[in-house]
């Protein structure tokens, strides 16, 4: 059995439902986590969802996972433009790394448009809304069982 799945969620997320919701939706991070667990559930993996305004609590998670995860799926949210201590902290990962964005970032204004992260990914999710969320959790899930049947 893989080890658990991160689910990371940067600045502002925690704030989901309330925040822009013309741009973001009306759906709550709580409500995002019960559809991560029933899915991470389903596919057998330890959920590990977390989310913070921090940015070194993120870099810590990410070590966390560097030692334990099975995959991580991450929406950094603001910190996808500039940050390049999350960068070098998922660089360090050669478990598989989804990256999710609730909205359609290569079609936002060109502060929100380039993600720093995406090179380092094994998968972008971009503009799927929180549903977005569970396919991510699929495609790290294909990507373990992937790894697993080449080795």
């Amino acid at each position: 059995m893989p080890g658990p799945i991160y689910v990371l969620n940067g600045p502002n997320l925690d704030m989901l439902g309330q925040r822009e919701p013309e741009l973001y939706g009306t759906t709550t991070l709580a409500d995002i986590e019960k559809d991560c667990a029933a899915v991470a559930s389903e596919l057998g993996y330890d959920l590990r969802f977390l989310q913070s305004n921090a940015e070194h609590e993120i870099i810590d998670w990410l070590h966390d996972a560097y030692r334990e995860a099975g995959a991580v799926v991450i929406n950094p949210a603001g910190l996808s433009f500039h940050s390049v201590p999350v960068l070098d902290a998922l660089r360090m990962l050669s478990i598989p790394i989804v990256e999710i964005h609730l909205t359609n970032i290569h079609g936002r204004d060109e502060a929100h448009r380039h993600s720093l992260m995406s090179p380092v990914a094994t998968t972008v999710i971009a503009g799927a809304g929180a549903f977005g969320y569970q396919l991510a959790i699929r495609s790290a899930d294909r990507s373990v069982q992937q790894n697993t049947s080449n080795q």
